[in-house]
């Protein structure tokens, strides 16, 4: 008699359909983020969005007990308020930090952050995204009140608004675009 011993068969999970993620365009063909499909599901079936079928013919299923949605890779808003997507944050202290990388704009210290006004308030400097610089203790006291140029320093990137996280989104989609159709002919 031959007995043959049984091996458990290992579980390969899938994973699951949910996990994928999907492109959301504004009502204007802006695209502005990628959100995962589950958040893309919620915002098909409230009617906030509809589905588009671009270049990419991927779509998918998901399913429930009354319903059963096609959802393609790229979805566009119907709806909402534009001015809320284009609001260029106040400058804060916050918001520059992170604009400058946390680092001193003269020397590139991450210690003892200031702000310093490149031209002075007191020179009529304005309190403005493009005046305003991380700075470190010790070099927004040698500067003072004065201008970068009477003591030889110079910021390191020039000041200026941050970029909006949709217009900086919707740069790097359109690259991956350009190098996706070029990889493929």
């Amino acid at each position: 008699m031959h007995v043959q011993a049984q091996v458990p068969q290992q579980q390969v999970s899938q994973p699951s359909v949910l996990q994928n993620s999907v492109v959301v365009f504004s009502k204007n063909y802006l695209p502005l983020a990628r959100i995962n499909l589950r958040r893309a599901v919620v915002l098909l079936v409230t009617g906030q969005a509809e589905s588009l079928e671009f270049s990419s013919p991927r779509l998918w299923e998901v399913r429930s007990p009354s319903i059963v949605l096609q959802v393609s890779e790229h979805i566009r808003l119907i709806g909402g308020n534009p001015e809320r997507h284009w609001k260029i944050p106040p400058v804060s202290r916050r918001e520059v930090l992170r604009r400058d990388s946390y680092s001193c704009q003269y020397c590139g210290s991450g210690k003892r952050l200031t702000l310093d006004h490149v031209i002075p308030r007191s020179k009529g400097g304005q309190h403005t995204w493009n005046n305003v610089v991380a700075a470190c203790e010790r070099c927004n006291s040698r500067k003072g009140d004065r201008l970068l140029h009477e003591i030889g320093m110079t910021p390191r990137t020039k000041p200026k608004a941050p970029v909006h996280p949709a217009i900086a989104f919707s740069e790097q989609f359109w690259k991956t675009q350009d190098t996706d159709s070029f990889s493929t002919d």
